[in-house]
């Protein structure tokens, strides 16, 4: 994904900064604790569509 588009992209709950995950597979809100994934180099901003992050951790809660 382009780094350009990852500096204007936010949250769509908080309007907060996103950062890119490890594997590059998604993008993470921290504030809100939220990891929107990215499908096809195209993030998918819909909070019905993101993952709830561990709080210790931040990584995926099962």
């Amino acid at each position: 994904m382009d780094h350009k588009l990852l500096d204007i992209l936010v949250c769509p709950v908080c309007k907060g900064r996103l950062q890119m995950n490890a594997d590059k597979s998604g993008l993470i809100c921290r504030a809100d604790k939220l990891e929107y994934p990215i499908d096809d180099g195209i993030p998918i901003m819909l909070q019905a569509q993101a993952k709830r992050l561990d709080t210790d951790s931040g990584v995926n809660a099962s």
